[in-house]
């Protein structure tokens, strides 16, 4: 391209070389250097440098093998009783069993001990860690479910439906939980007990009512934040052109919802559900301690620190196993949470 000699114009003088094909050079030069990632690969990316998340990460794996692989091949159970094995210390064994190791046998240590009734401490810590586990994850869905869908509803219709809804999350916020826990365990006791001797509602008597109260409580009271939160990102998301768009198509407003709002905030729903999960693990293990927890023998990690009390001066072990377990948890948790709103949250990238 040469200039104009004409000093007063502005154009550039044009000349047919100007209108040749691009070199390959040329088209070199202009390539972005940088690949174009989705959503999803962008956040899984900026995760895996996170140190500090994928330790929390590596941690919680290893949690869950241990309370969900690991007692399929244990040789104890969390139930059973082994007489004269009674308070034993950690990797130690009783005189019975000193005798079978003698006479050829051989015999699994009780790598954690025994309790006060002769059980392995060590398979009823890994029973604790699944049930608190269990706990956390399916009230994390219950709350994820409920919460998501009375905060797209409010916030998609707005009007009288959002007043009504966003009030009821205000009376709830005012019930207290361990209260209604209480309450509905009394009330469900006989019901439950009766459901209990159907044919295939046999679990029903291994949670107990506690629990299932607890699960109860979770589904009425705890999914307030959640709601919240969801109405918070639907009423920016729906003043996007797709969503005007959706609407002049004619699709439904359940379908709005579904396929265009809730999926565009799915990043923020993940990170609010993980950092759920340690919240609802927190909920189970105090309830449990304070006796409203999970049915004898079943063990939560709440309910095994709340026996090994009696024995703090003498077996202070049967308290710090249980306690440190639920710190880790909760811990690893919370820190994971916090790597995924780093990596999923767009307002985090900078």
């Amino acid at each position: 391209m040469k200039e104009n000699p004409n000093p007063l114009s502005f154009q550039p003088k044009l000349s047919p070389e100007d209108f040749l094909p691009a070199s390959n050079e040329e088209k070199q030069s202009l390539v972005v250097m940088r690949e174009s990632v989705s959503f999803w690969k962008d956040g899984v990316r900026r995760l895996k440098k996170n140190k500090i998340a994928m330790v929390s990460l590596f941690v919680v794996i290893v949690i869950m093998i241990f309370a969900f692989i690991v007692p399929s091949f244990y040789p104890y159970t969390y139930e059973s009783q082994i007489r004269g094995s009674e308070n034993l210390a950690p990797m130690a064994y009783s005189a019975k069993e000193i005798e079978l190791m003698e006479a050829g046998e051989k015999v699994f240590p009780h790598i954690l001990g025994t309790d006060k009734l002769g059980r392995d401490y060590a398979i009823r810590v890994m029973m604790g860690s699944r049930i608190s586990l269990i706990v956390g994850l399916v009230a994390a869905v219950i709350i994820l479910v409920i919460g998501s869908l009375i905060g797209s509803v409010a916030a998609f219709f707005g009007g009288w439906v959002d007043i009504l809804l966003m009030r009821l999350v205000d009376i709830i916020y005012t019930i207290p939980d361990v209260l209604l826990i209480v309450l509905l365990s009394f009330a469900l006791k006989a019901p439950l007990a009766t459901l209990a001797t159907l044919p295939g509602f046999g679990w029903i008597q291994k949670l107990g009512a506690n629990l299932i109260s607890i699960f109860i409580v979770f589904a009425l009271l705890y999914w307030g934040g959640m709601a919240r939160m969801v109405r918070s990102q639907i009423l920016t998301l729906k003043e996007s052109e797709y969503v005007t768009a959706a609407r002049a198509l004619g699709a439904s407003s359940g379908r709005i919802i579904k396929k265009h709002l809730l999926t565009n905030c799915i990043g923020t729903l993940i990170v609010t559900t993980t950092l759920q999960i340690p919240s609802s693990i927190f909920t189970e293990s105090f309830l449990s301690f304070l006796g409203l927890g999970v049915a004898v023998p079943m063990p939560s990690l709440g309910s095994l620190a709340s026996d090994a009390i009696n024995g703090l001066n003498t077996y202070p072990y049967l308290l710090f196993i249980p306690a440190a377990l639920i710190s880790l948890i909760i811990l690893s948790f919370n820190l994971l949470g916090d790597g995924l709103r780093d990596a999923f949250d767009p307002k985090m990238k900078n």
